[in-house]
């Protein structure tokens, strides 16, 4: 049984999570979680200092050679545990996460069993790590090769997906045998707190994880970055910040992973299957209400079936039902804060002046909280911001193309490269237009392409490195080479 509210807030720590211990921020400071749904304050959350972070590195360099000495069954195990117990916790998990994230419950639910699934994933993963041996081609020698954990890592999510990009960091460090810092993102500290609880309760030794939520995020991250001790960032958020932080990286060359941000096209081709266009344009950009890395940020619709795939979207989105993400009748929640609301107004305020015309939505709904409509914008022109910024929220703008060549010309025309979308009937064509847009992943007649199995993650200024599959376990490793003979 779900508990309520208030059983959940008092049984969700609020002060930081270092060596095992919850304590409170060496200089006292707290800071505040408000509900984007009412603008209500749910939580005072410990805000940690560059003191409590250098306090959460010693931990982890503390706990560092034992936990990479622990036997990857064991290490296994632990995490098959936490996938266990996150599962049995999933529908108090989601209450948490839909009350400081926004994100509608089914929503939320869906993003707690992905989340489990990366412990579960990366449980299998830990006894995988198999290095090679081969002959020197000079048959000199034996080349021996084995992968070792990096060591102490940072790991920086964002609010979005406060459960899943945790454990998609979590998973694969701990499955390597390294140990780690978590700096969650400031709006929704919550669910990582909740979530050392359950990994340390699955058999996690104190400072293997660490949670360090705080306000000054760039003072404290610098901090970590710049002590000897840590070996490793990984970081999910904007481009723009990670500019910043490769710059603070290459201070001592950190190994550094990268998931950044996207603009993702969606391309649908003269050809393509109306109905399961429209039904995977819904997931690609309403999943989390837009608010979401992956989301289809460009629809780029042949001109023959452009009206025809317009108006449906419009239906679909316009019956949506718009509320807090507590309320299991709500389809769509508010954005994050009140600034996310104003980005998006702007975007489809410049777009709408520029000649577009909206089919559905375009306006903040009169009511308390961070809302703004799913709105659906046809004739967009070229030169709308809104093509060349990450929307960030429940907006669709259409492009009309008769050129396929055209059409995949727009669709590179970004610094990003995270995720790509088109749809076709005809899959020689669907592969031939995948291998020519240059994004990391591409969805062919899916709207979805996240899956812990898989490695995520994108090409040009859309990050480094991949997250997922076996290429994600690979991040958190270093490989020696050793040379030898008999």
């Amino acid at each position: 049984m779900t508990a309520t509210i208030a059983e959940l807030l008092g049984g969700v720590p609020t002060e930081l999570h270092i060596g095992g211990k919850d304590v409170p921020s060496a200089d006292g400071a707290r800071f505040d979680v408000v509900d984007p749904a009412n603008g209500e304050v749910i939580a005072s959350v410990a805000d940690g200092s560059v003191v409590d972070a250098l306090a959460a590195v010693d931990a982890a360099a503390v706990a560092a050679a034992d936990w990479a000495a622990t036997a990857p069954r064991h290490r296994a195990e632990v995490l098959r545990v936490a996938f266990e117990a996150m599962t049995d916790e999933a529908d108090d998990y989601a209450h948490l996460i839909s009350l400081e994230n926004g994100k509608a419950l089914a929503d939320a639910r869906g993003e707690v069993a992905y989340a489990a699934e990366f412990f579960r994933w990366y449980g299998e993963e830990a006894v995988r790590l198999a290095g090679s041996l081969a002959v020197a081609p000079s048959g000199t020698n034996r080349i021996m090769v084995m992968h070792q954990p990096v060591g102490v890592c940072v790991l920086v999510t964002p609010w979005n997906f406060p459960a899943a990009m945790a454990t998609r960091k979590i998973g694969p460090a701990l499955a390597a045998g390294c140990t780690v810092v978590l700096k969650p993102a400031s709006d929704t500290p919550l669910t990582a707190l909740a979530m050392a609880r359950t990994l340390e309760s699955a058999g996690v030794p104190p400072g293997v994880v660490n949670v360090l939520p705080a306000r000054r995020s760039g003072a404290v991250v610098s901090a970590m970055l710049h002590d000897p001790r840590v070996r490793k960032l990984s970081f999910t958020g904007s481009t723009e910040v990670g500019r910043v932080l490769l710059r603070e990286a290459a201070d001592r060359v950190l190994n550094t992973s990268m998931e950044l941000g996207g603009n993702a096209p969606f391309l649908v081709l003269a050809d393509a299957d109306l109905d399961e266009a429209v039904e995977g344009a819904m997931v690609a950009k309403m999943r989390n209400g837009g608010e979401a890395c992956t989301a289809a940020n460009r629809f780029y619709v042949h001109a023959s079936i452009a009206d025809d795939f317009g108006r449906r979207l419009a239906d679909r989105m316009a019956g949506l039902t718009l509320g807090p993400g507590t309320d299991p009748q709500t389809r769509i929640g508010p954005l994050i804060n009140a600034d996310a609301v104003d980005k998006v107004d702007s975007l489809v305020r410049d777009a709408i002046d520029r000649g577009a015309h909206c089919l559905t939505g375009a306006r903040r709904p009169e009511r308390p909280g961070c809302y703004y409509e799913p709105t659906v914008l046809a004739g967009v022109p070229e030169d709308s911001v809104i093509l060349r910024e990450e929307i960030f929220g429940p907006v669709a703008p259409i492009v009309t193309f008769d050129d396929e060549d055209v059409a995949i010309e727009l669709a590179n025309a970004t610094e990003f490269g995270l995720v790509a979308y088109v749809y076709t009937r005809d899959l020689a064509r669907g592969l031939r237009v995948s291998e020519r847009l240059e994004s990391g992943m591409v969805g062919l007649n899916r709207g979805v392409v996240s899956d812990p199995a898989a490695p995520f993650g994108g090409v040009k200024q859309s990050g480094i490195g991949r997250e997922g599959g076996h290429e994600g376990v690979l991040d958190y490793t270093e490989s020696k080479y050793v040379a030898v003979q008999w």
